[in-house]
């Protein structure tokens, strides 16, 4: 008897690989950044302000990069997306160059050189304003490319997965975000030390490109792939209701904001992604700030294990599909309640900075077992969206709730900028803290409610399974 062929685990763990990469190159700036920060003379604002405009440009790029991916196709979209970000993550190395350049002249100048330049100048607020700016360009560029990962990814999961199996699907591309935090501090660290900040940027960035290649050879959609064979595409197909608007018809733009259910992904993301981009972009200068590890090699071991535990979320995505066997619930209903499971345990970063004071392991936990429900719970969120909306619509709807996790995003980097500067310089107390420490307990109580206030939102708005145009 012929046997069902698993190609679409094989197109899982290329978007697993893809996310990867996407979220080693968002990294390398937080990593790098407490040395960058005293080469350019920047405040903690300073950094914020280029983090947060990461965000609010990653935000706009979302609301299009979904429509773009639908218009274009998956695989081309990907492309696209993959070959831009990668060019901006590669921009960020020449950013001192340009800099002394600026400052120069015109004139060639190295790596080395502009180090010597940079620090003979006596106008710091020169160096930090010019720097920041050319900064900013780069994270644009890598902003604009990679707005377009998740958006081709739920729409690829969508073509070869059946509804029951995406969630985990999801789960799995999913944690390429964590391996891509997790192995950063250990590959970007190292080869900074080696051979200067600027080589780390252009080598990770890099990785790209061979991604592209793989790509390009062994996407092709589950009816068209010759790897697929009809069993595995009775699976894929298999879902027991059809869609109620056929994956041929498209949904307009501005008609995607009629229905509830796009408003109930856009609040959810709205209300958690900051929670896990904070983390991602402050974690590093948490523990040199208030947990006194000044060392970058220093924090290598720390950064590793919180993301190590961040892996649990992988099982994050199986829960649906748990509750769904056992129980023989909607995927809407098991996904909403695996949610709020998963929304509670964010609540213990409320705990994150009293317990700092004993050791910095306990945060280092703690934010660890938040990164995890927050990644559980991403999953299942995108997987909403693939439920109730027709394939042809998924990416587009992806980029708009994107859109708003981008701008949360922003809203929390920025502010935190600015409060973790305006604590450090007042010597700010709140709830028994002093300085930068009270800035982050405030942070870490909005993180610690956002999930709870975010899944009663949603639900209140989609209270039941209901497919658009139902």
């Amino acid at each position: 008897m012929k046997k069902m062929t698993n190609y679409r685990w094989t197109i899982c763990a290329i978007l697993f690989f893809a996310t990867t990469v996407n979220y080693l190159d968002r990294q390398v700036l937080s990593l790098l950044a407490s040395g960058i920060q005293e080469e350019f003379h920047w405040t903690d604002d300073h950094y914020g302000t280029i983090t947060a405009f990461f965000s609010l440009f990653y935000a706009v790029c979302m609301l299009f990069a979904g429509g773009f991916i639908d218009w274009i196709g998956t695989k081309k979209g990907f492309l696209w997306a993959i070959g831009i970000w990668s060019v901006g993550a590669c921009l960020h190395a020449f950013c001192g160059i340009a800099t002394a350049g600026i400052i120069e002249g015109s004139r060639f100048i190295n790596f080395a050189e502009s180090r010597t330049i940079i620090a003979g100048i006596s106008n710091v607020a020169l160096v930090a304003n010019i720097s920041m700016g050319l900064f900013m360009f780069a994270r644009a560029v890598l902003a604009l490319g990679e707005a377009g990962n998740f958006p081709a990814a739920i729409k690829t999961t969508a073509e070869y997965f059946p509804k029951k199996d995406r969630a985990f699907a999801t789960s799995i591309f999913n944690s390429g975000a964590t391996i891509g935090a997790m192995i950063a501090p250990v590959s970007v660290i190292p080869l900074a030390a080696a051979f200067g900040w600027e080589w780390a940027f252009l080598i990770i960035g890099f990785l790209g490109f061979i991604w592209m290649g793989f790509w390009v050879f062994m996407y092709k959609k589950p009816e068209e792939h010759p790897r697929v064979n009809q069993l595995e595409l009775d699976h894929i197909l298999s879902d027991k209701e059809p869609e109620t608007i056929v994956s041929t018809t498209k949904i307009p733009f501005l008609q995607c904001f009629k229905y509830k259910q796009t408003w109930s992904f856009a609040i959810g993301k709205f209300m958690t992604d900051g929670v896990w981009w904070f983390f991602l972009f402050w974690m590093p200068k948490y523990l040199t700030d208030v947990c006194g590890l000044t060392n970058e090699i220093d924090r290598v071991l720390p950064l590793t294990i919180l993301y190590t535990i961040v892996m649990i979320s992988l099982y994050g995505g199986k829960l649906p599909t748990i509750i769904i066997n056992k129980t023989g619930k909607d995927p809407y209903a098991a996904r909403m309640q695996a949610m709020l499971i998963f929304a509670f345990f964010p609540l213990l970063a409320l705990l994150a900075q009293p317990l700092g004071a004993y050791s910095y392991w306990f945060p280092v936990i703690i934010i660890g077992i938040t990164g995890a429900a927050h990644q559980s719970w991403s999953a299942n969120i995108y997987s909403t969206v693939s439920d109730m909306f027709p394939k042809s619509a998924i990416a587009t709807i992806v980029g708009i709730g994107s859109m708003a996790g981008g701008l949360s995003s922003f809203i929390i980097n920025k502010g935190s900028g600015m409060l973790f500067t305006y604590a450090g310089e007042t010597n700010m107390t709140f709830m028994g803290f002093e300085g930068k420490p009270a800035g982050y307990f405030i942070i870490f109580c909005i993180c610690a409610v956002a999930y709870l206030i975010g899944w009663g939102i949603m639900k209140g708005l989609v209270p039941g399974y209901r497919v658009v145009g139902n």
